[in-house]
């Protein structure tokens, strides 16, 4: 089989415009970059109540042997097409880290991709450009103030927390000194670099509902605190009218296509295991507006990506999915069951049989929320059939809908077991009204109990000396009211990256805790998650090139 970037470019492009009108966005409500790409003006963002009905997919949790979520979303898609539904699929953007990392590039893969895939993959329309340059603005206007007050006795900070970001895996950047060298080159002090796809920035993008509330949660964006022990913000800075306008372009959605011309908004890409892993409001509100059916998807697996969906994005933007899909792959079963990395390619019906307690236990998150679940199969093709029939067997006695997706190699024609198996169960059985987890009245130290003990199975959550020092500031400043997102290894439902399958009776610590008051989230730490990714041995990059007309290398 051709690879990824060989089958995108066998495809010949549709102009966006003719994309557009396929959902019935005008003309004169596109900004063109190029011939492919748009943004869409946010004259498009509908009125309530949405007509679309909105499906989530998720996964079970996350394994080197990979799931293909966004592969998954992409052909759910193209198979309700090809049942003659008006599908939109909403998805976020790529982090140029993971690309030229570990993961490589995040479009799809095979016969179900986001096109074109070069550009969506690399700089796209610049919106992590912008990102991280309103980010890094405020660290500069920040550390001019710093600078032009070091002197002044009542004016000033005594502590700072906005640091900088970057949008590659560079661990030499995780902890930095700035300042040296001089009082001309300002006042030294310690800081360090996040990941865009970690800025506040990003979340902030991805949860505003309008340009006016972007405007109001940069504003609140907490910087450090003064020599009096009071927050300061961004309102105080008086740059948040600066900030804004670096993100007006970035701020609308972008329209691309798939393999098979449906049209696919793409905007926004906050990382599930440092953020909150879902694509921007704006844009999966338009998608809405403008289909039947909308799909997205939420990062790593449903203890992660699927819970902040629910309790952040849904419960800010007043969503409610109608179904939620649950993607699982022979390779992640048997790796949750025991089996050697090595060995996933070769049948192995006891190592599935283990397994099978990983995907028990999403479903029985999922259902919590009130949400109706059905399982996708993600097809390979070293998959047997006796493999696939034992998981098949295994959802029937659970009552949930099953179904194999071969859209990497089939395209639409390989989804629509799914895409009719999804129309089907939202006419039958439509999701309840969510359901969430734990109300926002509820301490912050109450939430972290709830997520943990419902959603990962804990025994105990405590908090270390540093997290408690924030959370007698979180009390103090009012900020109690936030959701929480946790930000833990994607591999586990604890913080141990090696408890694999259904771990139970662990006990987890809030190392650290990070107030995002624009993004109106309490992020807590946990484990030896680091909000800057370094390099693997072997980086995507040493891939990449440009071989005779064409980039070569990306996935």
């Amino acid at each position: 089989m051709k690879t990824d970037i060989e089958i995108a470019r066998s495809i010949p492009l549709r102009p966006i415009g003719e994309i557009a009108a396929q959902v019935g966005i005008p003309q004169d409500s596109l900004e063109y970059h190029g011939k492919y790409i748009a943004k869409v003006d946010l004259s498009q963002l509908p009125t309530p109540p949405l007509r679309g009905k909105l499906i989530l997919v998720t996964a079970i949790t996350a394994t080197k042997a990979g799931i293909g979520k966004t592969t998954v979303s992409i052909g759910l898609a193209l198979g309700m097409s090809k049942l003659g539904k008006k599908a939109v699929v909403a998805l976020r953007e790529p982090s140029l880290g993971p690309c030229f990392g570990l993961k490589g590039g995040a479009a799809g893969g095979g016969y179900a991709q986001v096109l074109p895939m070069e550009k969506i993959n690399l700089h796209f329309t610049g919106d992590f450009h912008a990102i991280t340059s309103a980010h890094n603005m405020i660290t500069a206007l920040l550390d001019n103030y710093i600078y032009q007050n070091r002197n002044n006795a009542t004016e000033g900070l005594s502590e700072v927390l906005w640091k900088r970001v970057l949008d590659v895996n560079d661990r030499a950047l995780r902890q930095i000194v700035t300042g040296l060298g001089g009082s001309l080159n300002g006042v030294p002090a310690e800081s360090g670099f996040d990941i865009t796809p970690a800025s506040e920035i990003m979340a902030i993008l991805c949860l505003s509902t309008s340009l006016e509330d972007l405007r109001r949660r940069i504003e609140n964006i907490l910087l450090g605190y003064k020599k009096s022990g009071e927050p300061f913000t961004v309102k105080d800075l008086g740059v948040a009218g600066a900030i804004t306008v670096l993100l007006l372009d970035a701020l609308k959605p972008n329209l691309a296509q798939t393999t098979e011309h449906t049209p696919a908004f793409i905007h926004g890409g906050p990382f599930a295991n440092i953020a909150h892993g879902c694509n921007s409001i704006l844009a999966t509100r338009m998608a809405l507006a403008h289909s039947e059916y909308t799909i997205t998807e939420a990062g790593f697996g449903a203890d992660l990506g699927a819970e902040k969906f629910y309790n952040i994005k849904c419960r800010t933007a007043g969503l409610s999915p109608a179904l939620t899909v649950l993607v699982a792959t022979l390779g992640g079963l048997k790796m949750h069951g025991g089996v050697d990395e090595q060995d996933l390619k070769s049948p192995n019906i006891e190592g599935v049989r283990h397994g099978l307690a990983n995907l028990d236990r999403h479903i029985e998150n999922i259902r919590s929320f009130g949400q109706t679940v059905v399982v996708a199969f993600n097809r390979f093709a070293t998959d047997t059939d006796e493999e696939i029939e034992l998981v098949r067997q295994h959802c029937a006695s659970l009552g949930v809908g099953f179904a194999v997706n071969s859209a990497f190699a089939e395209g639409g024609e390989g989804a629509r077991e799914l895409a009719q198996l999804v129309v089907d169960t939202i006419e039958r059985e439509p999701s309840k009204p969510l359901s969430y987890t734990y109300p926002l009245e509820a301490s912050i130290e109450e939430k972290a109990r709830l997520v943990s003990q419902r959603i990962y199975g804990a025994r105990s959550i405590t908090f270390s000396s540093k997290a408690k020092s924030q959370l007698e500031r979180i009390k103090k400043n009012g900020w109690e009211r936030f959701p929480i997102c946790v930000a833990k290894t994607q591999y586990s439902f604890s913080e141990d990256p090696k408890a694999y399958g259904s771990p139970r009776d662990f006990d987890l610590e809030v190392r650290d805790i990070v107030i995002n008051t624009g993004a109106e989230m309490i992020v807590l730490v946990l484990g030896a998650l680091l909000r800057m990714p370094g390099l693997p041995r072997s980086p995507q990059a040493l891939r990449i090139d440009y071989v005779d007309g064409f980039i070569e290398g990306l996935s």
